[in-house]
């Protein structure tokens, strides 16, 4: 598996409340980005596979849902997760 528990524990210990606080919209935001930055480099190389665009598409969705989510409820949190996973320019 290309995400293993260890990794997932830093990335919610870096950007969520703590490594146990899966529930945290900017910890389950980091994890999205990850996931989508691993999905994006797989299509590079098999341009083909219909499936996982399709993953890579809900992935992107979901991210923007929570992003969205987060907006609303804390403009201070989203600034925050947005400056440091550089998803803007």
């Amino acid at each position: 598996m290309y995400l293993s528990t260890e990794e997932k524990k830093e990335i919610f210990e870096k950007y969520g409340k703590s490594s146990t606080d899966t529930g945290s919209a900017e910890g389950q935001i980091a994890l999205f980005t990850y996931r989508i930055k691993h999905l994006t480099g797989h299509l590079n190389n098999n341009k083909k596979d219909v499936f996982t665009q399709r993953s890579l598409i809900r992935l992107v969705g979901k991210r923007r849902r929570l992003l969205d989510y987060l907006k609303e409820k804390d403009i201070e949190r989203y600034r925050a997760i947005i400056k440091q996973l550089s998803l803007r320019k």
